[in-house]
């Protein structure tokens, strides 16, 4: 409790400061911030008329979709890169060129290849997730020490039983790593994908209401956002520490 309490300090002097900035003096005006009142009642109008449910809905639906791809990929790509120097010989040079490049840079071609809608979104949101899940996998394989694998060895394990009891469970903690930084990545995927190829989802909400000088309906799409990310931090924070367990 004292942890949460301590937490909600920061974000409450936010909203203060806030609301003294505009709603009380004015100072900034509304259309280059809106008060937190206007928000609250854009998001009441939005909560109300199913706009704001059905776009998290949307967004939510890609951003696991296309996670959920890249994980099943790059899981078992990266302990295989980390296991084996020939894996990591042949699919480095590869990696070491694409993974610099932006996922929004991928958005024409997804467009181009898949066409608007869900094809196109789950495509960035894959190229935009799976190389720190990748790399984060292959780093932990990397680091298991040699005495874990050579004592299974003597007692007779098989490459297959030692990738298995001791490989994958060593590396969990930089695999949960990588899962936790792609599904932020996946997120900005998401939303950059849903603001160019989509008709639908928070992206698209953010756009139609910043270009109907709605400020306070693309705020409340903002937080919105805020909030996916930080329910699923709380969760792989929660499988980080049944692991340190």
């Amino acid at each position: 409790m004292r942890k949460t309490l301590t937490s909600l300090i920061v974000p409450i002097i936010i909203i203060i400061v806030w609301a003294l900035l505009t709603t009380y003096t004015g100072i900034i005006p509304s259309y280059l911030i809106p008060s937190p009142h206007d928000v609250f009642i854009a998001f009441e109008k939005l909560l109300i008329n199913g706009t704001l449910v059905e776009d998290t809905f949307d967004t939510l639906t890609r951003v696991l979709l296309g996670f959920l791809v890249a994980a099943s990929v790059a899981i078992p790509v990266g302990i295989f890169m980390g296991w084996s120097k020939t894996v990591e010989d042949y699919l480095g040079f590869i990696i070491g060129i694409l993974r610099p490049i932006p996922p929004i840079a991928w958005i024409p071609f997804a467009i181009l290849w898949f066409g608007l809608g869900l094809g196109s979104a789950l495509f960035v949101i894959f190229v935009g997730s799976i190389f720190p899940i990748l790399i984060n996998t292959a780093d932990g394989v990397k680091r298991i020490d040699n005495v874990y694998i050579e004592t299974a060895a003597t007692l007779g394990a098989n490459q297959y039983q030692i990738l298995k009891k001791v490989v994958v469970p060593a590396a969990l903690p930089n695999i949960i790593t990588g899962l936790k930084v792609g599904m932020g990545i996946a997120l900005m995927c998401t939303v950059a994908a849903e603001m160019i190829g989509s008709n639908n989802g928070l992206g698209y909400l953010i756009l139609t209401a910043t270009s109907m000088l709605d400020s306070a309906s693309a705020i409340v799409g903002m937080l919105t956002i805020g909030l996916i990310g930080l329910g699923f931090e709380h969760i792989f924070r929660h499988m980080e520490r049944k692991l340190n367990w």
